[in-house]
């Protein structure tokens, strides 16, 4: 079944799961999924994850790894989709908001690539404001 916002979907399927207390959440595969998901990893919200093919398939999956505290409380407390298909949203360097006062992340697609908040801000690139994660 076709989804009209792959990001969104991703963003849905992370939170669906990250609530329901499963281990792992298996993605269909791009480019911008995957940058995202190391972003992630890279910032401790999530364990870690593969990239694997079906045989007889065209699409890979990528199959993450949740992250969860001792006490089995997710690492993903929340995780938003800002800019959609329908209304995207772009912030310059100087307008690049902070999550929960530092706490959480915003994760942006510049000219630079993916990067989190605070790395646009020292690489001086804006972009488009793709999710918020606490």
């Amino acid at each position: 079944m076709p989804v009209n916002d792959p990001v969104g979907d991703m963003l849905t399927r992370l939170r669906n799961a990250s609530r329901a207390r499963h281990d792992k959440v298996v993605i269909p595969h791009s480019k911008l999924k995957l940058e995202i998901i190391k972003v992630l990893k890279d910032e401790g919200f999530i364990g870690d994850f593969v990239v694997h093919t079906l045989e007889g398939t065209p699409q890979s999956e990528i199959t993450v790894q949740l992250k969860y505290g001792p006490d089995r409380s997710p690492a993903i407390t929340g995780i938003r989709r800002v800019s959609k298909p329908g209304l995207r949203r772009y912030a310059g360097v100087n307008d690049i908001p902070q999550v929960l006062g530092g706490m959480g992340i915003s994760i942006l697609s510049t000219s630079r690539g993916i990067l989190v908040d605070s790395e646009a801000r020292k690489q001086k690139a804006g972009g488009e404001l793709l999710c918020t994660v606490y």
